[in-house]
């Protein structure tokens, strides 16, 4: 169960972060947001539930 919920967790992270940046994106050109700052903010939704979901895997 606890693998389901660090799962859903993360996809959670994953769609607001990075694809919520995407539609921002693509909504607001004028932020200057573009490709590399929706690569970013992808890459740091994953940096940033690694750590915390692989800690919460090995404690419960």
């Amino acid at each position: 169960m606890k693998k389901v919920i660090a799962e859903f967790i993360g996809t959670l992270w994953l769609v607001l972060g990075g694809c919520g940046s995407a539609v921002i994106a693509a909504g607001y050109p004028e932020l200057g947001i573009g490709f590399v700052g929706v690569a970013i903010a992808f890459g740091l939704t994953v940096v940033t539930m690694h750590m915390p979901l692989d800690i919460y895997l090995a404690v419960i």
